[in-house]
């Protein structure tokens, strides 16, 4: 009742056009990629008269770039004002997975979005710099991003995510750039092992960190998410867990981010 409560509201001011976030593009420099690499930052409407704001860090999927969610799902922008958070999107290349690749020194994109990126928006923008007031999540390749960088870097982020993410790399070795970023499976299994989200779930502890996993029934990563979510009922990890009628698209994510940046949002008001 309270989350039904709640999206009719967003949908009722949604309407009026009441808000109005400030998008900001901006270019941040690596030295571990020794190269620049753009990102939008969304403040909400309050920004100039509070303190500090917590940050979202929402990530892309494969293919896509740094403005994909604003330009796909532009109520992003309403989110970030109704919630009063900051969100930062990231660009994560074509299909980085947001990994350090250790066979392609271009690609770190562990290092830049967990410890360059959050480092430059704490320092440039009025945040909460701390695990409390920080979250990551995504889609697709960012769904994996998000759990994968929330489960390693749990002194950085205090909550973390998926949307119909590849949370399991392994049954698809020859899929979306995984082999130029990590090898061939048939040669370095244990590096897939690794990178995987499935294979990092003994990083977690109960209450460690505030998880979120969404995918639909239809997603071709249905079925890695199940597993993923029944092993994490199996060593008693807390985590919120949807899965509704729906596909591998924009038609599903744009619902499924309104129920993420709640689940943070709630995180972010408890400390």
């Amino acid at each position: 009742m309270k989350r039904f409560a709640l999206t009719c509201l967003l949908a009722a001011l949604f309407a009026r056009g009441l808000f109005s976030a400030t998008v900001d593009t901006v270019s941040v420099f690596s030295d571990k990629m020794n190269k620049n690499i753009k990102a939008v930052v969304i403040k909400p409407e309050s920004y100039n008269v509070q303190a500090a704001f917590p940050v979202l860090y929402l990530l892309h999927g494969y293919s896509d770039r740094y403005d994909g969610w604003v330009q796909k799902v532009p109520s992003v922008k309403e989110l970030s004002d109704y919630y009063g958070m900051v969100i930062v999107c990231p660009d994560g290349a074509f299909g980085s997975w947001y990994l350090d690749s250790p066979v392609d020194s271009s690609f770190q994109f562990e290092t830049f979005v967990s410890k360059e990126l959050v480092s430059w928006i704490d320092k440039n923008y009025n945040t909460i710099d701390s695990r409390e007031g920080r979250a990551i999540t995504g889609l697709s390749m960012g769904g994996h991003g998000g759990l994968y960088l929330g489960f390693r870097n749990q002194d950085v982020f205090g909550a973390c995510g998926s949307m119909s993410g590849g949370v399991d790399i392994r049954p698809f070795p020859k899929n979306w750039d995984l082999a130029k970023r990590l090898g061939e499976q048939s040669e370095h299994p244990e590096r897939w092992e690794k990178h995987t989200v499935m294979g990092l779930l003994h990083l977690l502890s109960p209450g460690s960190l505030r998880i979120v996993i969404d995918c639909g029934t239809d997603d071709f990563f249905y079925e890695v998410n199940e597993r993923v979510h029944r092993e994490l009922l199996y060593r008693d990890i807390p985590h919120d867990y949807i899965s509704r009628p729906g596909a591998h698209n924009w038609e599903y994510w744009s619902n499924a981010i309104k129920y993420q940046v709640l689940f943070f949002h709630e995180y972010f008001s408890s400390h």
